[in-house]
């Protein structure tokens, strides 16, 4: 039985909008969502997504060399040789392009003709134009470069390269997802949000689709920008990541959704906020490395003497606070002294969940199958941060809040002129345990000063496999490219798990 929905993802990064969508099974069990063409131009994102559309061929059973090639390492199986028409395919349906290029509006051109051949009005459009442009922290980082242009800035306007294919294609629905900078983001005083709202609805569109918001609409038509915020740890996100996504379904089909499915909102019910803890507790202990000359013994040492530095400092902290920080700092000491081989950089063995992770999220990470976790080898860093990293980890476990820049002893300050100035209070962000993680982004590439791991023991940034966690990749999600670009793909990425409860929603309008 052919699929329902042909799916046609854009600006695609590593596949996280994808693997919810193809993931979803209706009430009997099928796969309603096929992906038909995936578009990326960046090199690395580009071979993850081309990886998983191929093992996506497989109906959820990885071949046996995948699982041997994650467990074992080694060389990467030839998928080509192996499965060559799995491979094919998905070779056909990946594409690696740059949108907005003629030569990208060529070949999705003649590849749309080709889908649309067939003459099936059953397709979907996904997917989000690069967010840079419309962050606040890229606008601020442009603000910065002399003779910048907003205007002429191409980023902003890749939306509409999205709202052409939509125009193409006529999909019956689409999604599109970005950050919610785009919301007060604006071009010579013009909204960008304004603009693809008046894009989706113009006399030229024939006001062809109608939006619906994510939450209650309270029985009025979505265009207020608080219609489309999705605060993704009200979605079962282990994550504060808030995100502007927009649904259209195109009026001949959405007339005939009864006006209380329209009211409700697609996601009706808010979920119970889950902590980095449930997620990350029961993951490998690892340490961090160091920048230069690393050594489980060097490690060692360094973190010993970063211990007495933090001891002999001026915490300010009251009485009990400080006996507590000191008991921690005590029991990581005694901890690297005893077990001075137990802490590797990679890991070496598979983890258990936290029995308070909720159990349909927990199934969604979890692959019995695997004995080792991929992309899981910890980032090396200067011995002065990991003192920091020690400080802040304590600190925020003691204290309950990651520490701000003028919580740091002044032993500890790094030499930077703008420390006191409050525009970096949070230089140095745990993530805390019993909370949400902040969102992830493609910074944590840079440094990962904003993602240091909670426990104070391991000192060091999130690994690409925790972060992908707080992403809610499963863990048989392999990254391609360098450690830094898995990094960036994650950050970049929509998570999959919230991408699953989308399709869920749209499915319910669709069917």
């Amino acid at each position: 039985m052919p699929p329902r929905f042909q799916v046609i993802d854009l600006f695609a990064g590593p596949g996280g909008l994808a693997e919810g969508f193809t993931a979803f099974r209706d009430k009997k069990t099928r796969q309603p969502f096929h992906i038909a063409m995936s578009v990326e131009k960046e090199k690395s994102a580009h071979q993850t997504l081309m990886l998983r559309n191929f093992l996506r061929k497989f109906a959820g059973r990885f071949p046996v060399e995948y699982y041997r090639y994650l467990n074992n390492g080694g060389d990467e199986p030839d998928w080509i040789s192996l499965y060559p028409e799995q491979w094919a395919a998905a070779e056909m349906e990946t594409l690696q392009l740059e949108l907005g290029t003629d030569h990208a509006k060529k070949i999705i051109r003649n590849r749309l003709a080709d889908l649309k051949r067939g003459n099936r009005d059953n397709f979907i459009l996904i997917g989000g134009p690069p967010c840079q442009a419309y962050s606040l922290v890229g606008r601020a980082r442009n603000k910065g470069i002399k003779g910048y242009k907003a205007r002429e800035d191409k980023r902003h306007f890749l939306y509409k390269e999205y709202i052409e294919i939509l125009r193409t294609l006529r999909p019956i629905a689409f999604v599109m997802e970005n950050v919610k900078g785009l919301l007060s983001a604006k071009v010579d005083g013009d909204s960008i949000f304004e603009l693809v709202l008046s894009d989706l609805t113009s006399p030229n569109f024939k006001n062809e689709y109608e939006l619906f918001p994510i939450f209650s609409g309270g029985g009025h038509r979505p265009t207020r920008s608080s219609d489309f915020v999705l605060r993704t740890e009200e979605c079962g996100i282990p994550q504060a990541r808030h995100r502007v996504i927009i649904i259209g379904v195109r009026r001949d089909i959405a007339k005939a959704v009864p006006a209380r499915l329209r009211d409700r909102g697609l996601l009706q019910e808010k979920s119970q906020p889950v902590t980095v803890g449930e997620v990350l507790g029961g993951m490998p202990k690892l340490r961090s490395g160091l920048s230069r000359d690393d050594s489980s013994e060097a490690w060692i040492s360094t973190l010993i003497d970063a211990s007495h530095k933090i001891q002999t400092a001026d915490l300010g902290l009251d009485p009990g606070t400080a006996a507590s920080f000191q008991r921690v700092l005590d029991r990581c000491r005694s901890d690297w002294e005893r077990r001075p081989s137990k802490l590797r950089r990679v890991s070496a063995n598979m983890d258990v969940l936290e029995p308070d992770c909720p159990k349909i999220l927990g199934q969604w990470l979890y692959d019995a199958k695997l004995t080792r976790l991929p992309n899981s080898d910890t980032r090396g860093h200067m011995a002065s941060d990991l003192c920091r990293y020690l400080f802040a980890a304590i600190y925020a476990k003691v204290v309950g809040r990651s520490p701000k820049a003028l919580d740091f002893p002044k032993s500890l300050a790094p030499n930077h002129f703008n420390w006191n100035s409050g525009k970096f209070a949070d230089r140095f962000r745990v993530q805390l345990l019993n909370q949400p993680a902040t969102t992830v982004t493609s910074h944590i590439a840079k440094d990962g000063h904003y993602f240091i791991h909670p426990d104070p023991a391991q000192c060091r940034s999130l690994t690409v496999r925790e972060a992908a966690r707080l992403q809610t990749f499963p863990d048989n999600y392999l990254f391609k490219g360098g450690r830094t670009e898995q990094y960036v793909q994650v950050g970049n990425a929509v998570p999959p798990f919230l991408a699953l409860k989308l399709a869920e929603a749209l499915h319910s309008i669709l069917d």
